[in-house]
Formats: C-alpha cells, sequence, structure tokens
C-alpha cells in the first residue's frame, strides 16, 4: 500500500534539499503515517487503518464513525 492516510487523505509531497551554497536536489516529505487498530462499535469489530497523525486527531475529535462516514465520502477509504 502506498503512503496514504485513509481519514485526511494526506500524501506524500516533493521538495528540495537546499544545501549551504544554495544548490538544489529534489526530495520527499512524508506523511507521518502508522498503522492503528480502532474497535468500530456500530459494527462491533475491530478495524485496522493507515492513518497519520492528523487522521488520529480527527478520529478523537468527531469520532471513528463520522470520521469514516467522511472519508469514504472524500473517496479516501479504500475498502
Amino acid at each position: 500500500m502506498s503512503k496514504i492516510c485513509q481519514i485526511t487523505g494526506k500524501r506524500a509531497m516533493v521538495g528540495n534539499n537546499v544545501s549551504h551554497s544554495n544548490r538544489k536536489t529534489k526530495r520527499k516529505f512524508n506523511v507521518n503515517l502508522f498503522t492503528k487498530k480502532f474497535y468500530w462499535v456500530e459494527e462491533s469489530c475491530w478495524i485496522s487503518l493507515k492513518i497519520s497523525a492528523s487522521g488520529l486527531r480527527t478520529v478523537n475529535k468527531i469520532g471513528l464513525d463520522a470520521a469514516l462516514k467522511q472519508a469514504a465520502e472524500k473517496g479516501y477509504l479504500n475498502a
């Protein structure tokens, strides 16, 4: 699987390494991703998500069910 958050849709960005002499080489800014298991009360089952730190804050703020519905609407969640 690629490095994409299943809740927020965040993915790696491309930028430059800039040296002291101002030379630029390409680099990647990866997302702060980790795999986390959640207990989904509405379906009474455990689910495993690849989620970013900001996605975890979203789940804590609005709840797992609302976050999953929001991610499914935007097309971030791949079942």
